[in-house]
């Protein structure tokens, strides 16, 4: 493989406003090219990995799944109690809701839910709570904000994997980062992954930027993510904090078939399979391309942009899935070749539209 092209992009960064990127590839389990650019890294930088995390909170649900503690069409409410009678607006009204949000509309974000950490119901837990914010409690108060849809009706990406998380919890008896530690992060290797910012954590995270359009630069933001409201609170959508060094073993036991660098198998092959099929319907892929124009010609499986059609000018190989984060960091993995890509930055206005399809687009003319 030939990574000349993807590094020559990665060195145009700086000057295009991103004050630094880590990128590495793995194949078979080993290291097989990283590059560094930008301000000076020393390599076991950590950050949030924000809407990464979607990935790392399918397949500990999927594990449950694979275990047969729940079917994708079994409603939530029969783990979830409070979300058995739930509303959906209707215009200025809220009216019954007539579907129950199963497994499966969580996981392709068909459930109805929204992105709206500020609702009424939220924040009295945040408050109630002196800012603790348990998952399971902020969870339960989200069953008490109406539906933007009927469930499995429409795509919107939303708090659906926060959702699953706490399903995990529930269901395995363990908190999520507990579950994840036991189940995904050690079998991986991965001793820098965590939900929770200590000061330890904190001293170890990159600078965290975001970039200012009127300026046209990056200017440097406190270290806070938004999408987590509490210090008990466990996102599955965004909590995530972790390395590089770490992340890349997670993409690259999906990469091996579902098996790490340890020879522990995290998930099945099959399930993977079933994963990175696409779930959405052409109708719902108008908001889903909406939301994300980089992704046009992508399908949405369970959490994971799936089956590139490469009609659409994408260099890809089918097979390839992944997702991305809010800060700029991007997943491909790719079970055809066994290799896999993580990249990392810390910007948030993290200008994703023209930097990620040109790393996939350079990573792939390599091969």
């Amino acid at each position: 493989m030939d990574f000349t092209n993807l590094k020559n992009f990665i060195d145009t960064l700086p000057a295009y406003g991103i004050p630094s990127s880590d990128v590495i590839v793995y194949h078979d389990h080993k290291e097989l090219w990283r590059h560094s650019v930008g301000e000076p890294l020393r390599g076991d930088e950590l950050y949030y990995m924000y809407s990464c995390t979607k990935v790392v909170s399918c397949i500990a649900a999927l594990q449950l799944f694979e275990q047969g503690k729940f079917l994708m069409k079994d409603p939530i409410s029969n783990y979830l109690p409070e979300f058995d009678e739930l509303y959906v607006k209707k215009g200025s009204f809220s009216v019954a809701c007539e579907t129950p949000i199963t497994f499966r509309h969580l996981f392709t974000m068909t459930a109805g839910l929204n992105y709206d950490l500020t609702a009424a119901p939220l924040r009295e837990v945040v408050e109630r709570t002196d800012g603790r914010a348990p998952t399971r409690e902020l969870i339960a108060a989200l069953a008490r904000v109406p539906l933007d849809f009927e469930p499995g009706t429409q795509f919107q990406y939303s708090l659906c994997h926060d959702v699953l998380a706490c399903l995990v919890e529930v269901i395995s008896g363990m908190k999520f980062g507990e579950y994840c530690k036991k189940y995904i992060f050690e079998p991986c290797g991965m001793a820098d992954s965590t939900f929770i910012a200590t000061d330890a954590v904190r001293a170890r995270m990159a600078p965290q930027y975001r970039y200012n359009d009127a300026r046209k630069k990056a200017l440097r933001v406190e270290l806070v993510n938004p999408y987590v409201p509490g210090t008990e609170y466990e996102s599955g959508g965004a909590g995530l904090i972790s390395s590089v060094n770490d992340f890349i073993k997670f993409t690259d036991a999906l990469a091996c078939g579902g098996v790490s660098y340890l020879g522990n198998r995290i998930i099945s092959e099959n399930t993977l399979r079933m994963m990175r099929t696409n779930c959405i319907t052409d109708e719902m892929k108008v908001a889903y391309h909406k939301k994300w124009p980089v992704l046009d010609g992508f399908g949405y499986g369970f959490g994971v942009r799936c089956e590139p059609d490469l009609s659409y000018g994408i260099m890809a190989s089918p097979a390839e899935f992944g997702w991305h984060g809010a800060a700029g960091s991007f997943m491909i993995i790719d079970p055809s070749t066994h290799t896999s890509l993580f990249y990392a930055q810390h910007m948030l206005n993290n200008k994703e539209r023209y930097v990620h399809p040109r790393i996939r687009h350079t990573f792939y003319s390599g091969f």
